[in-house]
């Protein structure tokens, strides 16, 4: 009987967990809303974006950026003399809080590493947003006009698109990264963005195929409303769930091709910096100074990995099918209602 009892309950905290506890929670609430709160639970997520926010912050704010002046006292061009034998960091935490003179050590010349790994990390992340934008324009505008029209319109931008895709991405990068790249990290993000968009596009293309067989489009076209209208004001909404998961993973796959090119020399070169143009300065230093190489690498891989997890937490709050775990308090709650019910 006991056992039988038990069963119950766990099949009732099942039902109750899973469904009526969030039900009740996201009564009355608009679809932005829910999707706002199944974001602001993913743990994942949210420690990503405190993590990179505070790098972002670090970065700009340590050593300015274009007219505004930072608080750290060394330029990331100007050369000094050398503290430590070797460049080795520095470290001081007297007064609570304090850096040190140079807590990432220095190069052979003298110069702050600290300084050029916040203006590498600057400039590729201002690479990777700049990168995110234009494939969300591109990606967005080709996929919707080729899943509304369909027919011919649809065949000439995905047979473009087709021709994109089978481009080596490293080798048209670099390419371009030569021709435009240099010194302007802006310049290297349009580039990339405009050849790295396709696979979004063909998302978008998928979402507004079928979408365009729902009724409210077929409403929408009988209220006269215009075709730039019906996509851009019915259907776009209700695609950018796919739009901006796609384009945190493309922006999470930016910095490391940027950093991959310039790197290999073809993407910011000197007297531009980054966090790829830094790894690959300080490749020959691996063996005698090593902080010079491990901390834009390290930040790299930081930057990388919350933009990854972002994405992922933006994927599960946009997909329906991912239930809300209750917490644990609920789960009680949900249990003595069930013990209630049963009596």
């Amino acid at each position: 009987m006991s056992t039988d009892n038990d069963n119950q309950t766990a099949l009732a905290l099942d039902d109750v967990g899973d469904n009526a506890i969030e039900a009740k929670e996201t009564e009355g609430l608009s679809q932005g809303k829910i999707v706002f709160r199944k974001f602001l639970r993913h743990k994942g997520a949210m420690i990503s974006i405190g993590v990179f926010a505070f790098v972002a912050l670090f970065a700009f704010s340590s050593v300015g950026f274009g007219p505004i002046p930072g608080w750290w006292i060394y330029n990331h061009t100007a050369s000094g003399a050398i503290v430590n034998p070797g460049g080795a960091p520095t470290w001081s935490f007297s007064n609570f809080f304090s850096l040190g003179d140079h807590p990432f050590g220095q190069d052979n010349i003298g110069r702050d590493n600290f300084a050029r790994v916040m203006k590498g990390t600057q400039i590729s992340i201002i690479v990777m947003i700049i990168i995110g934008l234009v494939c969300l324009v591109i990606g967005t505008v080709v996929g919707a006009l080729a899943g509304y029209y369909r027919g011919w319109i649809d065949s000439l931008l995905m047979r473009v698109t087709d021709g994109f895709i089978i481009l080596p991405v490293i080798v048209i990068g670099s390419i371009l990264g030569k021709l435009v790249g240099g010194a302007s990290g802006p310049l290297l993000g349009l580039a990339l963005g405009a050849i790295l968009w396709t696979g979004l596009a063909r998302l978008v293309r998928g979402d507004f195929m079928s979408l365009r067989e729902r009724e409210f489009v077929d409403s929408a076209r009988v209220a006269g409303a215009s075709d730039f209208r019906i996509m851009f004001k019915h259907m776009l909404p209700n695609a950018m769930g796919v739009i901006i998961v796609n384009t945190t993973l493309v922006m999470s796959q930016a910095i490391v091709l940027e950093a991959a090119l310039s790197y290999l020399g073809f993407g910011i070169s000197p007297p531009g910096i980054s966090l790829g143009q830094l790894i690959s300065e300080y490749q020959t230093s691996f063996a005698t100074r090593p902080w010079l190489f491990w901390w834009p690498g390290l930040f790299i891989i930081v930057i990388a990995l919350c933009v990854n997890f972002i994405g992922d937490g933006l994927r599960d709050a946009f997909d329906p099918r991912m239930k809300t775990i209750p917490s644990w308090r609920k789960m009680k709650k949900a249990e003595r209602m069930t013990q209630k019910g049963a009596k």
